[in-house]
């Protein structure tokens, strides 16, 4: 794999980057379409989007210093924290610091909180597709050797060696793929504000961790309960409970949606 799609004026682009963009503006394209759905317009959410790439970038890059600080960051000049060349981004991180940063923007402008996780939800999964597959250009979030002919081969000087891996970035970009179209099918659906939000969380931390039983990049000191899981399957055992929790709780406190009429667009903030 090559990580650098080109040079130019002196500047390193980096497919990573080129890929990340890409799911950022798909990301917040479909969602600014499914807005109406919800009484909101596409520029509501358009402006939210400095917010949740704000958050995004700082929740994945703090995560991302935490797990690899010795390994990374412990003998090299205090500013390499904040140079994002390539990589570097931890997915759990980026999802803490964009839900943070979004109920803040919500609060801030008077927006309906579940109604703004729904319309986001499908965006998520597909903005992900791109992002794995920015992990693969980069040779980031790779598998374990496996002699499976579909296996695939980084270059020598890679972590692996050459060795053929599991292509765990690409697994997992097909199933963001499929996790979108179901929650796209599932949003005509749904019953009550925050549902698809909710089953986004159950849907990816399930995914998630069928995933990372075939990754061959961590640490064995980062994996916990004697080894036997990794860092994300560990958070996304959290992430699956509070999907359930979501599930449970809001009913409660949301409209039955059988009978409600959306309302119309409302005025977008400033």
């Amino acid at each position: 794999m090559h990580s650098v799609a080109f040079e130019a004026v002196g500047l390193t682009i980096y497919w990573y980057g080129i890929l990340a963009a890409v799911g950022f503006l798909l990301g917040f394209y479909t969602s600014g379409r499914r807005a109406p759905r919800e009484g909101l317009t596409a520029e509501a959410i358009m402006n939210l989007a400095p917010w949740i790439i704000a958050g995004g970038i700082l929740g994945a890059r703090i995560l991302y210093v935490i797990s690899y600080y010795s390994e990374e960051f412990a003998d090299k000049p205090w500013y390499e924290i904040f140079l994002l060349r390539r990589s570097g981004l931890v997915y759990y991180g980026g999802l803490i610091g964009a839900s943070i940063s979004t109920v803040l923007y919500c609060l801030k402008e008077k927006l309906p909180v579940w109604k703004v996780a729904d319309i986001l939800a499908p965006s998520i999964a597909l903005g992900h597709i791109f992002g794995r597959l920015g992990c693969l250009m980069t040779g980031c979030c790779f598998g374990r050797p496996t002699e499976y002919p579909w296996a695939i081969h980084f270059p020598a000087d890679h972590p692996t060696h050459g060795t053929g891996v599991h292509p765990s970035q690409i697994y997992e970009s097909l199933l963001n793929a499929g996790l979108f179209t179901f929650l796209i099918w599932f949003y005509k659906r749904k019953k009550f504000h925050g549902q698809i939000f909710a089953v986004y969380l159950i849907g990816y931390a399930f995914l998630r961790t069928f995933v990372e039983s075939f990754r061959g990049d961590y640490p064995d000191r980062l994996k916990t309960f004697g080894g036997f899981l990794t860092p994300a399957q560990t958070v996304s055992t959290a992430v699956f409970a509070t999907g359930i929790i979501l599930l449970w709780i809001l009913p409660k406190f949301t409209p039955n949606l059988s009978t409600h009429t959306p309302k119309k667009p409302t005025q977008s903030p400033s």
